[in-house]
């Protein structure tokens, strides 16, 4: 949880470009040197604390940053995003659309040179099925069950990662049966209950009740859901519901890229002029204030920049928001 010190701070931005270095969020912090505010609040969100030695795992930021697509740019990227003052990485082992050894060279990097330490990371990983997976790179040894295909590409991703634990463990998508998924999502309990999963979460998972049933049958329940935020799935908004009343983040991707039509609408476009932002900032800033996580992939610094600004400080007026809601159910 957040230090109790940061709604006050949240409160008073308006009033205050930068905090006190006295602040407990700037305690070893980079902020003390270099940052604004709303960087360090969004630093803050995600950074554990340390007490007598013992440090607590980071909790999730209010925007994270996806590595996919990326290949042989995503350690420079994965740094750069760093350094900008991202603190939530999303990955996967998942080969064909992700090269997580580079994820993890870039945190090696940014802990060697006192960026950032471990625990101020929140550090997201997938399992993908096999119909997921490029056939000729497999992670894991599909002729294996599921249940040992889960740990192998889990040992993988630590080691590709560099890290002991991940913060969160993501089934990349349900199985083609509800058992399957049950089968995995043991393995996922069994990570978590040795402290290796902190917390476990589903994605593309766009069927309410097939959600639903693995949240009933799930001794530990998913955290998390990472969907496609866009027009063809009505914008999940049982789905998310559902998530709001149980505690779950609904995490979005292709939170740009698939609604070029709402960042071309009338209420965003207005919002933008009016608060002197780019539509993209404020379709974060609305995605946010629904309770929505959204990844961000983008690959220019300057961007980089707008969408923790967006996440961090960019406030809409409630008329803005509902102005934008009214699109999403259209």
């Amino acid at each position: 949880m957040l230090p109790q010190v940061l709604p006050s701070l949240l409160s008073s931005h308006q009033h205050s470009p930068r905090l006190p270095t006295s602040s407990p969020l700037l305690r070893g912090s980079r902020c003390v040197a270099a940052a604004t505010l709303s960087i360090c609040i969004l630093r803050a969100a995600a950074e554990g604390t340390c007490e007598g030695g013992q440090c607590s795992t980071a909790t999730m930021p209010p925007l994270m940053y996806g590595t996919a697509w990326k290949k042989e740019r995503t350690e420079d990227l994965v740094l750069a995003a760093l350094n900008e003052g991202f603190r939530g990485i999303d990955t996967a082992c998942q080969p064909k659309h992700y090269f997580e050894p580079g994820v993890g060279a870039a945190l090696r990097r940014a802990f060697d040179e006192g960026l950032v330490k471990r625990e101020q990371i929140f550090l997201q990983t997938k399992y993908t099925p096999i119909r997921g997976q490029d056939p000729k790179n497999v992670p894991y040894d599909q002729s294996k069950g599921l249940d040992e295909q889960v740990q192998e590409s889990f040992k993988v991703s630590l080691s590709n990662l560099g890290t002991s634990y991940v913060d969160s463990l993501v089934m990349h998508s349900p199985m083609s049966t509800h058992s399957d998924t049950m089968t995995v999502w043991r393995e996922f309990e069994k990570l978590h209950g040795e402290g290796l999963a902190k917390q476990l979460g589903m994605s593309n998972q766009y069927d309410f009740e097939g959600f639903k049933a693995l949240y009933e049958d799930a001794k530990v329940k998913p955290s998390v859901l990472q969907n496609r935020f866009y027009a063809d799935s009505g914008y999940d908004i049982a789905l998310r519901e559902f998530c709001l009343q149980n505690g779950i983040k609904y995490q979005s991707f292709w939170t740009l890229t698939g609604n070029p039509q709402l960042l071309k609408s009338s209420p965003i476009k207005q919002a933008a002029k009016s608060l002197g932002k780019t539509p993209e900032q404020v379709m974060f800033a609305f995605c946010i204030s629904q309770g929505i996580t959204p990844l961000t992939g983008t690959t220019d610094t300057n961007h980089m920049k707008q969408d923790l600004e967006a996440a961090s400080s960019l406030q809409l007026s409630e008329e803005q928001i509902q102005a934008i809601k009214v699109l999403l159910s259209k």
